[in-house]
């Protein structure tokens, strides 16, 4: 199994999600293909008091999957005001990968890992490049970034300067989408998904300032929305919806066979 933790994470707390996600394999009797850190710390503009975000996909065993009373798709732990340690099924990933989730996107190209199997993570990265629908994905980031457009930057109220960045990464993946018309799969990290989508040079001279500030204090506090982000992110979040056109409503047989196909091969292999 594949693990990366940086050395800036409390080894006390990460030994406390190693031991959530054994007493899970134990409890749920579940397979953990992936364990993962998503969340400020893997989108690379973590603050000294970030909590931990631990999410892993797991896989039941086949025989499990064919009970007239299916469990539960999704395995909660409780939260705390430092851990947040919860996971898919592998199922539920599929169907919302193929309905252009990006979440589980994000979550195969942490940069962080608890443990990982390479060999589904590859696998699962292969498939993701055969099915994930641009279209689908870039109204999964446009939704997302005009939600929190909507709850936090109204009324020329000061912002809570770290809400910034969840606006900022959707308009940026809009941005980056655009500017790679053969991709579907916006880098995760934010420090190279800004590089990479090429914004105008005061957003970026703000934004990097903003991250560098934001690793060194606990409260950034709250200041009026700065015009170069204003502008920049309403302009990604109108440009994407007056071009990407209606969103497809029903997912194609080819990528509901792969993601069956994918599903069938990983519970054989695990099942071995």
């Amino acid at each position: 199994m594949w693990r990366e933790l940086p050395d800036s994470m409390d080894k006390a707390i990460v030994a406390q999600i190693d031991a959530r996600l054994t007493k899970i394999r134990h409890d749920h009797n579940v397979e953990i293909p992936l364990a993962i850190e998503s969340g400020s710390r893997a989108w690379g503009f973590p603050s000294p008091d970030s909590d931990y975000d631990c999410r892993f996909i797991y896989v039941r065993h086949t025989r499990q999957y064919f009970s007239l009373w299916p469990a539960r798709d999704v395995i909660e732990t409780p939260p705390d005001p430092v851990l947040d340690v919860n996971g898919w099924d592998l199922g539920k990933a599929l169907k919302l990968l193929a309905k252009g989730n990006a979440v589980v996107v994000e979550w195969l190209t942490s940069p962080i890992s608890y443990g990982t199997d390479r060999e589904f993570r590859d696998g699962f990265l292969t498939l993701v490049r055969e099915v994930a629908d641009r279209s689908l994905v870039s109204w999964h980031y446009l939704h997302l970034g005009e939600r929190q457009r909507q709850t936090y930057f109204r009324d020329d109220r000061p912002i809570p300067q770290k809400k910034l960045f969840y606006a900022l990464r959707p308009a940026a993946a809009l941005r980056w989408l655009r500017h790679h018309p053969q991709e579907a799969i916006a880098p995760m990290h934010f420090p190279t998904l800004l590089a990479e989508c090429a914004p105008p040079d005061d957003v970026a001279e703000l934004v990097n300032a903003l991250i560098v500030r934001k690793a060194q204090t606990r409260e950034l506090g709250a200041d009026p929305l700065s015009e170069p982000i204003r502008r920049f992110i309403d302009f990604e979040f109108q440009y994407a919806r007056e071009t990407m056109g209606a969103r497809a409503r029903s997912i194609s047989s080819e990528a509901r066979q792969r993601c069956d196909d994918f599903f069938a091969a990983t519970l054989q292999r695990l099942e071995r």
